[in-house]
């Protein structure tokens, strides 16, 4: 059993290696100057106060871009984000933006069916799909536009800085984020290229919604973002992983909440990427290294090589990509959070029903979803 785990080990040590190389791969590529100005429209669907939600949306008004508009969707008019919306209109006059109530959603995806209802308003053929979440800088649609340029690109995917609120749980949740989830993407990008998108903010042109034939085919979906990159991919568009980071405000959640929104997270993933799932396993050393050592004492060394691999490959991701200080907490957390991702990794292998904004829904095979009665 020792050996068997060790060889496990030594595989996760490798991937180490490579999400060290896919980083340096990735910072390599430059961002290219902007020399079309091409019209954008940003769709954000809203539902509810978020944590910080008027600094959010306070930054898609101050994008330094001339040319683009903002469309708000929530479910009924009484939503107060709404109310928020109409205070930041009248601070920026000059801002044109669309407000849509969308009424409630057909089908499972109710942000689907929000970015739907923008997208048939939306004057633009770049859209910029951003959660409401999200923070940006004033460069935002610059770097986008720039990217945009090249014009075999259909999707574009913005990795994302996870910025925890003031829970323990928010915390843990974050540095998995810009560690192992990263790390993730970026082995991915190098090993097969860029075959997906991710939630928080991606930008499209509409002729590739269009190919692959709109938000409708995305409406039963779970991980609607990971099937648009990877329909669009499949019909010849160009995917990439954006050089533009953004922020995502992940908020303050308890343990209860964190706990069932990381469940929902590593489900889906398993529904979506059965295999991916599966070798998900190699992306946790520092368990497999614990492991070991509970089993043979004597293979001691191997943990130290983990912790220094382990920190290596953090380091990349989240102070040479995302630009964050680190200080001494973040490795005692880095540690716990391993372990928790461990955990809840094996976790995502029972169970085909989540809880989503109050509602439970039944995971199909396939990744779409269903509410269950």
């Amino acid at each position: 059993m020792a050996i068997a785990v060790a060889l496990l080990l030594t595989g996760s040590l490798v991937y180490c290696v490579l999400v060290l190389r896919a980083v340096l791969q990735y910072l390599a590529v430059r961002p290219v100057p902007l020399h079309i100005y091409e019209p954008i429209s940003i769709l954000k669907p809203l539902h509810g106060l978020d944590e910080g939600l008027e600094e959010n949306l306070r930054a898609c008004f101050e994008q330094d871009y001339n040319m683009f508009e903002i469309l708000f969707a929530a479910r009924d008019a009484v939503d107060p984000a709404l109310a928020l919306v109409e205070k930041l209109r009248a601070e920026y006059p000059k801002v044109e933006i669309k407000v849509i109530v969308t009424g409630e959603p057909p089908y499972p995806n109710a942000k689907v069916y929000s970015l739907d209802k923008m997208l048939a308003e939306a004057r633009n053929n770049l859209l910029v799909m951003s959660d409401s979440d999200v923070r940006v800088t004033p460069g935002m649609l610059r770097r986008i536009a720039a990217e945009f340029q090249d014009l075999k690109l259909g999707v574009a995917t913005c990795p994302y800085r996870a910025v925890s609120g003031d829970s323990l749980w928010s915390e843990l949740e974050a540095i998995g984020m810009n560690t192992e989830f990263l790390a993730g993407l970026m082995a991915a990008r190098m090993i097969e290229g860029v075959k997906f998108a991710v939630g928080p903010t991606i930008a499209a042109r509409r002729s590739a919604l269009e190919a692959i034939g709109g938000f409708d085919t995305l409406s039963e979906f779970l991980a609607e973002d990971f099937v648009m990159g990877n329909l669009a991919a499949e019909k010849g568009f160009g995917v990439i992983l954006s050089s533009y980071t953004i922020e995502h405000r992940i908020g303050s959640q308890h343990f209860g909440a964190n706990m069932r929104h990381r469940l929902r997270w590593a489900r889906s993933t398993r529904r979506s990427r059965p295999a991916g799932y599966v070798g998900q396993l190699f992306t946790n050393p520092l368990p497999l290294a614990l492991i070991l050592v509970a089993i043979a004492p004597a293979w001691w060394p191997m943990l130290v090589v983990t912790i220094l691999m382990r920190i290596v490959a953090a380091w990349s991701t989240t102070v040479w990509v995302l630009k964050c200080r680190l200080n001494a907490r973040f490795w005692v957390l880095l540690a716990v959070q391993d372990v928790a991702s461990f955990l809840f990794w094996l976790a995502g292998f029972f169970g085909n029903t989540i809880l989503w904004r109050g509602t439970k829904f039944y995971l199909r095979k396939d990744g779409r979803f269903e509410r269950i009665s």
